[in-house]
């Protein structure tokens, strides 16, 4: 049923003009589907998003943004039957550190395989051969038994790097300075760190940690360690 004159009229008043897609102005804001005519379209462009066109169909407002750049963004989940990358991409990724001992009050240098930590990184279990650029998120730690459920030992955490040689450069330090307890995980993040725990490609990473007071006699340690990788193939 067609709308009258005046039906028309009050339902333009509700908000401003909707371009149809063509050669007409662009929206600054998303448009309502209550205002939209069945298979209409529209552009709009709201502030720091890409520019989108909305269309409406059966009774439902569809929306798709452009790219200015080559950067496509996606506002919510993306989901795909086959994702292949071509040349690059960020990435998580994990690592074990998990080792037993006494750690007494020396810095000590944490595998990356196997359980074996050691006063030095000179060994392939206690460095990594950085393939990519990648920088710390974040590193947990947890300690099994203390010699009391809960220690005021602060721990101190280094991140080092070997460039073109076997020089210990020290790239970032962060302390833990809360009381430990025993069984229970405590994390320090990027921010906790002076500098940002960046390693380059072709680097050897180390990390160590120290204690301010001994937390235990020989005990098992569970660390891990979650790295910001920039994956470029």
């Amino acid at each position: 049923m067609p709308f009258s004159r005046n039906e028309r009229i009050i339902i333009n008043s509700k908000e401003q003009t909707i371009s149809s897609g063509d050669s007409k102005s662009t929206l600054s804001h998303s448009p309502s589907s209550r205002n939209m005519s069945d298979g209409e379209q529209v552009f709009a462009k709201e502030s720091n998003k890409s520019l989108a066109l909305y269309k409406k169909f059966k009774g439902a407002l569809w929306k798709t943004y452009f790219s200015k750049d080559g950067n496509q963004f996606v506002e919510k989940k993306l989901t795909t039957r086959g994702l292949e990358y071509t040349n690059s991409f960020i990435d998580y990724r994990t690592f074990t550190h998990n080792f037993t001992d006494d750690i007494n009050t020396s810095e000590i240098f944490i595998p990356w395989m196997g359980v074996t930590e050691d006063s030095d990184m000179d060994d392939a279990r206690r460095a990594y051969l950085v393939p990519f650029g990648m920088s710390l998120n974040k590193i947990m730690f947890r300690g099994e038994t203390f010699s009391s459920s809960t220690v005021s030992s602060d721990i101190r955490v280094k991140i080092y790097k070997q460039d073109d040689d076997t020089i210990n450069d020290a790239v970032a330090v962060a302390d833990y300075t809360d009381d430990i307890t025993q069984s229970t995980a405590f994390t320090l993040n990027k921010s906790d760190f002076d500098n940002v725990p960046y390693i380059e490609a072709g680097d050897k990473c180390g990390i160590s940690m120290q204690a301010s007071s001994d937390p235990s006699g020989e005990t098992d340690w569970w660390i891990t360690s979650v790295w910001r990788v920039e994956i470029k193939i």
